[in-house]
């Protein structure tokens, strides 16, 4: 499948950084484990995605992922995160993107077309990203700090209530209409996203949420790493009525290979077969149009299916998409096309 360079919604590799398991020279030359390092991603053609600062919730994440095991679920959305704290963590994400850039692994974008120049490159296309926006001021000071040191995607909150407004928790069976949606600050914080031109997140939005930066926001909407609740009735979803705000926005979607989300029984369980995945693309193709589709991993962030394992394991994905009837210009528009698209729309370029 050489020619369909990946550009990808979203990744996780960054909390590795940060929870001090890998150093940005590990990446550059090879890991034991995890999703992406820099061989894998050139053997798999992964050429890069938005990277995620992330700020975890206190606890054990593996406990949470074995209780979504046993559907039904419904996990309490986690405490909130100070300020203070939160600033802290994503200023050391920072460091830690340039300390990738400088060790060679990535390559760090700012416009549509500093990706589309590094697609395929030796580096991988990096966009930076925050997930929940708890880092962020009232008076976006270090919001605007941050679009200057190369900032373009934000979302307003991950599975946790911030002052921006409601996380979508982890529950199924259920739709994302889960509690308020932003405060009035979240609906500020949207604007000011607007008028710096950075793109607005609506993954682990719930549905009030979402109906509030439909109202507000003047970009597309865009969903990173988010499935068909048709297909899996999951919180983390989304279903038909939103998928046709986000057509109409000319926005898109990125498929998200979290087992959970996937899966229609909502189990965290990563052994099924790649036709799941292909279900939930046939949706979302349907119900957006082809320009409207690509991939969210949510790499090292999720347990994703072994049938595609890390970033080297995209071939078995495209192979499939191929198999399923997917032609060459489909393929390009999944691949990294239809990112480039709503990224140039988004950030003006």
């Amino acid at each position: 499948m050489t020619g369909f360079p990946v550009f990808d919604g979203h990744n996780d590799l960054v909390l590795r950084l940060l929870r001090g398991e890998i150093t940005a020279d590990d990446v550059a030359s090879g890991l034991p484990d995890g999703h992406i390092d820099k061989p894998r991603a050139q053997k798999g053609g992964f050429g890069g995605g938005m990277f995620a600062i992330f700020v975890p919730s206190p606890g054990d994440q593996a406990l949470r992922q074995d209780e979504m095991r046993n559907p039904p679920y419904d996990i309490p959305l986690p405490d909130q995160v100070s300020e203070t704290t939160a600033a802290d963590w994503t200023e050391r994400g920072f460091n830690a993107l340039n300390d990738l850039s400088d060790a060679g692994a990535v390559r760090i974008c700012r416009t549509a077309q500093d990706i589309e120049d590094a697609l395929p490159a030796a580096e991988m296309a990096a966009v930076i990203h925050i997930e929940g926006a708890e880092a962020v001021d009232r008076e976006f000071e270090k919001l605007n700090a941050w679009h200057a040191r190369g900032l373009r995607s934000l979302g307003p909150v991950w599975s946790r209530d911030t002052v921006w407004g409601c996380g979508v928790p982890f529950r199924y069976p259920s739709d994302p209409d889960t509690g308020p949606g932003l405060t009035e600050d979240g609906k500020a914080l949207i604007r000011e996203c607007n008028r710096l031109k950075i793109m607005i997140d609506l993954s682990h939005l719930n549905g009030k949420g979402f109906e509030d930066v439909a109202r507000i926001t003047d970009a597309p909407l865009v969903a990173t790493h988010s499935n068909a609740w048709a297909v899996c009735p999951h919180s983390r979803n989304l279903t038909d009525r939103q998928l046709a705000v986000i057509r109409d926005s000319d926005g898109m979607v990125g498929i998200n290979f979290a087992s959970a989300f996937l899966r229609p029984d909502g189990r965290m369980d990563s052994e099924f077969e790649l036709d799941i995945v292909l279900r939930h693309f046939d949706h979302l193709l349907h119900s957006l149009g082809e320009d409207r589709v690509g991939l969210g991993s949510d790499f090292d962030g999720a347990l994703v299916p072994d049938k595609i394992g890390d970033c080297a394991g995209l071939p078995n994905l495209l192979t499939a998409l191929r198999s399923h009837g997917v032609d060459d210009g489909l393929m390009s528009k999944i691949t990294h096309g239809n990112w480039l698209r709503v990224l140039r729309k988004t950030w003006g370029d």
